[in-house]
């Protein structure tokens, strides 16, 4: 085992799973129980579309609309799932387990790791995975028994937790000015649209932003 890609996978998982500890007490701040709130992290196990469900659900939207914009935050993964099929060339609950820690940091570590050789790239793969994976889950569950023990945690402000972990989520991966444009573009129409539409539906509404900008990029 390469002792730099297991170095680098370890503190991915470790700072990632960290950040746990804000879902899970987001997750009881929004009303979710503390079964619901493991279960979000054990099931779908993708840090961005958790806090959208909890968010706009927590907001007083529907459930389809927090579904609607988990699952287009999500739709990233599926690219990285067509980036590292043919490096990990998995069959049966191999793959199964693999779809699961197919996420930012798992592929972001495994191509890191490419001047190395692919054998390399396949254990920053599953190490950070997987290390995420359990960290995450720990520390969601010790996040929403600490929030659990508070009594109403919209007391202690952790209400703003979702808002504030989503700006923690993008910040990051603005990194030129059209990626900043779109974001302010869609942070202005979510805000107009609050006041008359329902919780969740303005973010999905951002979507049509990103198409507009997508097409313009493209001519």
């Amino acid at each position: 085992m390469n002792r730099t890609t297991a170095s680098q996978s370890l503190s991915v998982s470790l700072t990632v799973g960290l950040y746990g500890t804000a879902f899970g007490a987001a997750s009881i701040a929004a009303g979710f129980s503390v079964l619901q709130t493991c279960l979000l992290s054990l099931l779908t196990f993708s840090g961005a579309s958790q806090f959208a469900v909890v968010g706009v659900m927590g907001a007083g939207g529907s459930a389809i609309a927090g579904i609607a914009t988990a699952s287009l935050l999500g739709v990233r993964n599926m690219l990285y799932a067509l980036r590292m099929a043919p490096l990990l060339k998995v069959s049966g609950l191999r793959k199964v387990i693999a779809a699961q820690v197919t996420i930012d940091e798992s592929t972001g570590v495994a191509l890191s790791q490419e001047k190395l050789g692919s054998t390399a790239m396949k254990q920053g793969f599953w190490l950070t995975g997987v290390g995420v994976y359990i960290f995450w889950n720990i520390f969601t569950l010790l996040g929403a028994l600490g929030a659990k023990a508070m009594g109403n945690p919209s007391a202690w402000g952790l209400d703003a937790a979702v808002p504030a972990a989503f700006l923690g989520l993008v910040w990051p991966r603005l990194t030129n000015k059209l990626e900043r444009a779109l974001a302010v573009c869609a942070l202005v129409l979510a805000v107009l649209l609050s006041p008359v539409l329902s919780a969740g539906i303005p973010i999905i509404s951002t979507v049509v932003l990103a198409v507009i900008f997508g097409w313009k990029v493209r001519r």
